[in-house]
């Protein structure tokens, strides 16, 4: 089990695609990670403001209702929010300057590769 001081490690999958979300909350559970999830960017934000705040995003940049730009602007604006780093995950071609001009703390492109996320999980948690 991955632990803190503070107990298991939680993370914050927001991401809409069903399967993806289902899978990457699957394979961390196995991994000893805490996770929850949310479709989009308002409803993650709505269960960080109701939820102790997880140790790490995960954060996907397209999605409906509110994407992964507008939810990363407001995480940044709010004191209780932005320490939480953010690692971004998606198809774009220029992810690497996507996530930079996010002041993420780290990408990866999907498709996802498990093994990357999990090392990179494990350096930013």
């Amino acid at each position: 089990m991955i632990a803190t001081g503070r107990g298991v490690k939680t993370l914050l999958v927001i991401e809409d695609d069903d399967a993806t979300r289902g899978a990457l909350s699957l394979i961390l559970e196995a991994e000893g990670y805490q996770v929850s999830s949310a479709a989009n960017g308002r409803a993650a934000l709505e269960q960080l403001a109701e939820n102790e705040p997880p140790s790490l995003i995960l954060l996907d940049l397209m999605m409906p209702v509110m994407d992964g730009w507008e939810f990363r602007n407001r995480q940044r604006k709010d004191p209780a929010l932005r320490a939480i780093p953010v690692i971004v995950l998606s198809a774009d071609g220029n992810i690497r300057q996507k996530a930079a001009s996010l002041g993420a703390a780290d990408f990866l492109q999907k498709p996802i590769d498990f093994d990357r996320l999990l090392t990179k999980i494990e350096r930013h948690s």
